[in-house]
């Protein structure tokens, strides 16, 4: 892991995906095959892609009921209390709908109203993630989605895994399909005879997946293009190297495009963390991943004191964020840019990606500068409410009328004054 020096703008090396002319070019074929030809798509897509022929895509009751018999009982208890956790803090976020009256009869107001329906994609693959589905699933039970559908890919004896049916019973969702990539992006947009649209899309996957809800933007909502795991960590001479390389390394081993980078005033806990990252590295079952991603997209930077640290840090405008400083809440209201911020020793990475509450679907690619974490407003949708009195409009009828007119729109006008000429 090599040691840089701060000069300067700093940026972490990115990959913004947008995906070869070949991918863009196969996601679109299969969103065109499945508006088409709906299951039957779906059906030969698994087929071609997961090894499974499936008669069925839906997953049944006993299909749910039987993976509680494969995850161990303390598990179930774990993912509970993880649920309860994600559950209580996102009912902090409710917004009530609200009016306001003025003297003049005038009434405004903002009416808060949930998504009629929402999709959630869970990646399959090689690993099983549960706390995706409790992530992307309880707020939007929170915001009250009256219809809340889950797909993901069937692995080649044709189940989901048990953890992810678990966790998604637990979080009250009622329909289940076995259905992934970008066919099951299309299914979600555009309706099949066996699934019903969504209105909203959320949940992570890979490029295709990416590039599908790219593509069918605009016809539904999405919740964002995420992009590969970061984490930077702001770290003085109190933290315990071991520690941070942990850290960085808990999401280096995620993927071989992830990016993890520590930003100290501290040249001896630089050069103790890379050597830490390199004995922990060798001895992690995902060394290669994990390798290959601090070759290639990690770094040390090393600054001449805490304020340009703090600065480097919201350029970096990282999607997680670790503080382990003698101060971390003196400066949190420093920092300005960053997913989510972990603040202090014990406050390591995986408590938020799995069990504290806060939302892990987190803004990546430096969006932080200008967007938030996955959250109950992402369920919902805003109406304004306007009801003019009668002496509102004759108190404000004139200037609202010319205002239409310094635009150039003489029906504007009208309409308003049609109203003040009659008694």
């Amino acid at each position: 892991m090599k040691i840089v020096k701060v000069s300067g703008d700093v940026t972490i090396k990115r990959t913004v995906d947008g995906g070869t002319e070949a991918q863009r070019e196969t996601v679109k074929e299969i969103i065109a095959n499945v508006r088409s030809n709906g299951d039957d798509a779906l059906k030969a897509y698994t087929e071609k892609f997961d090894s499974v022929m499936l008669e069925a895509l839906q997953v049944e009751q006993e299909e749910i009921k039987e993976a509680y018999q494969h995850v161990d009982s303390k598990l179930v208890e774990i993912i509970k209390e993880a649920a309860a956790n994600i559950r209580s803090y996102h009912e902090k976020q409710l917004r009530p709908s609200w009016l306001t009256t003025e003297e003049n009869g005038t009434i405004l107001g903002q009416k808060v109203t949930p998504l009629d329906s929402v999709g959630v994609y869970v990646p399959g693959g090689t690993a099983a993630y549960p706390s995706s589905v409790l992530m992307n699933v309880i707020p939007a039970k929170v915001a009250g989605v009256k219809r809340i559908v889950m797909v993901s890919p069937p692995g080649e004896d044709g189940s989901i895994p048990a953890g992810v049916l678990v966790a998604a019973d637990l979080a009250g969702v009622k329909e289940i399909y076995k259905v992934g990539g970008a066919q099951a992006i299309a299914a979600l947009a555009y309706g099949t005879k066996t699934i019903a649209p969504v209105d909203k899309i959320t949940g992570p996957g890979n490029i295709y997946v990416a590039l599908a809800k790219r593509e069918v933007f605009g016809d539904v909502d999405i919740d964002m293009i995420a992009g590969p795991s970061e984490i930077a960590v702001l770290a003085d001479d109190t933290a315990k190297a071991d520690e941070v390389a942990a850290d960085l390394l808990s999401q280096a081993e995620h993927d071989v495009r992830a990016s993890s980078v520590l930003v100290t005033p501290s040249m001896a806990l630089a050069e103790a963390v890379q050597r830490e990252v390199e004995v922990q590295c060798a001895a992690l079952p995902r060394r290669e991943i994990a390798e290959q991603s601090i070759r290639d997209f990690g770094a040390i930077y090393v600054a001449a004191n805490m304020e340009e640290v703090v600065e480097t840090v919201n350029q970096l405008a990282p999607e997680h964020l670790e503080i382990m400083t003698a101060n971390g809440m003196e400066l949190l209201g420093k920092i300005r840019h960053a997913g989510a911020i972990f603040i202090g020793r014990y406050s390591s990475e995986p408590v938020g990606d799995y069990f504290a509450g806060p939302n892990h679907v987190l803004p990546t690619n430096g969006t932080a500068r200008f967007s938030s974490p996955l959250s109950v407003d992402d369920f919902q949708k805003k109406s304004s409410i306007i009801s003019y009195s009668e002496q509102a409009l004759r108190d404000n009828g004139s200037k609202i009328a010319e205002f239409a007119r310094l635009e150039g729109l003489e029906a504007h006008a009208r309409a308003v004054e049609s109203r003040l000429k009659k008694q």
